[in-house]
């Protein structure tokens, strides 16, 4: 008698619940859309600084990659740490929070369902304490 499958593996890993990488990535760059013009984000200095340095495409690349990999599917990420890639932007809890309701509202519009966005917000907020050096 074969062991019992967990309910994850019957349903299949989070990449294939989400449908691959062409939704990932239409995720992805709308995400990026909507974050890196965000004024309240751009009120941090470093944060503004870095969106005029590092191009959204690049950023898409990279974020795509990440989700990717960390949902089970075959992208590697090959960009820096998370806290390597954001020490340096001194962002703030609120600010933190302020990506968390973009992020949302980008999965609602989406229509990604409620179990695959906990998984997808459990899988952001595992960087929380790599990038947010600043609580309120």
């Amino acid at each position: 008698m074969a062991p019992t499958q967990t309910q994850a593996q019957q349903e299949g890993s989070l990449y294939d619940r989400l449908g691959g990488l062409m939704p990932i990535s239409v995720v992805v760059s709308d995400f990026i859309d909507a974050l890196v013009p965000d004024t309240t984000l751009n009120q941090n200095p470093a944060i503004d600084a870095a969106r005029k340095r590092v191009p959204a495409p690049y950023l898409k690349y990279h974020v795509t990659a990440m989700m990717c990999q960390a949902t089970g599917g075959p992208c590697q990420y090959h960009g820096k740490a998370m806290k390597a890639a954001h020490a340096h932007l001194n962002i703030t809890g609120q600010e933190w929070d302020r990506m968390l309701t973009i992020f949302k509202e980008v999965l609602a519009k989406h229509k990604v369902p409620a179990n695959e966005t906990k998984e997808l917000l459990g899988i952001v907020e595992s960087t929380k304490a790599d990038i947010v050096t600043q609580m309120p």
